[in-house]
């Protein structure tokens, strides 16, 4: 009977234990450093609408960018005067005046005879002459209104094809090769590549352990290999992977690190601990 007792006691006491310290299990391995790379928020590879030979290129390696700062500007003296042929024809006013000129002559010629009409003074041959003509310099002047408008248009459309030619940044980032030199065909390969590294990506593979607590808008302090390795930083969980990798038992889980001034360059390895 004793060693009944004991054995049970001794059974219930590891219960117990197991059931205190199962729990921990995630939390200890959340306070662990994990293996972690920074990386760059985006990558783009800049390519030309357009086929052309390359004119200028305005930047180079490791030059830092601005969004909308001119790239590579493409040879385009066809496209200019094609520009300042169509704006000629927009600013061109002399048609609609003229047909202006016309209307106001219709309508005081109409006028002047429809009275004359009543008085019984002209045949209605004059009368429907007068009204036809009227008519006519109306219709003349819709016509030049919308070949002015059509002008407009030709002319926007010159300045659309003339911006092609001249490639601007998609991104604020940072040089990260440039693949194309001044007298080369654009072709449809990309001409330079860019680097957004504000904010920057921090991607970690976390055991399955950890599945379920790390969460979205959780923080992490991240701390880069040596010689970086003085100054830890904060990011946040922005990606948690809904799909576990059976061959490592692990789960991607991306943070997005802010990076104001550059200080931290992409593709350090990192160690990164959850809070």
């Amino acid at each position: 009977m004793r060693c009944r007792r004991a054995a049970r006691i001794t059974l219930h006491l590891v219960v117990a234990a197991a059931f205190f310290i199962a729990p921990l299990a995630p939390r200890a391995a959340a306070a662990a450093d994990l293996d972690c790379l920074i990386q760059p928020h985006e990558m783009v590879a800049v390519s030309s609408a357009v086929e052309g030979l390359v004119e200028k290129i305005t930047v180079d390696r490791g030059d830092l960018v601005e969004q909308g700062a001119v790239l590579v500007a493409l040879e385009s003296s066809a496209e200019r005067a094609a520009v300042a042929v169509a704006k000629a024809r927009a600013e061109v006013a002399s048609a609609i005046k003229s047909s202006e000129v016309r209307v106001e002559f219709g309508v005081r010629r109409f006028v002047r005879t429809e009275e004359m009409f009543k008085k019984d003074l002209v045949p209605i041959k004059e009368m429907d002459e007068a009204e036809t003509g009227k008519v006519l310099a109306e219709l003349g002047l819709l016509e030049a209104q919308e070949n002015q408008r059509l002008a407009e248009l030709e002319y926007e459309r010159a300045k659309a094809a003339l911006a092609l030619r001249t490639i601007r940044s998609p991104i604020t980032g940072v040089v990260v090769e440039r693949l194309r030199s001044v007298g080369e065909a654009t072709g449809q390969s990309p001409l330079v590549k860019l680097a957004q590294i504000d904010p920057l990506r921090v991607e970690v593979f976390a055991p399955v352990a950890l599945l379920g607590s790390i969460k979205l808008g959780m923080q992490g302090v991240v701390t880069p290999e040596s010689p970086l390795n003085t100054t830890s930083h904060t990011a946040r969980v922005s990606v948690v992977d809904r799909v576990v990798d059976a061959a490592s038992g692990t789960f991607g889980v991306r943070l997005e690190l802010p990076n104001r001034g550059y200080r931290l360059p992409a593709g350090l390895k990192c160690k990164v601990r959850f809070k």
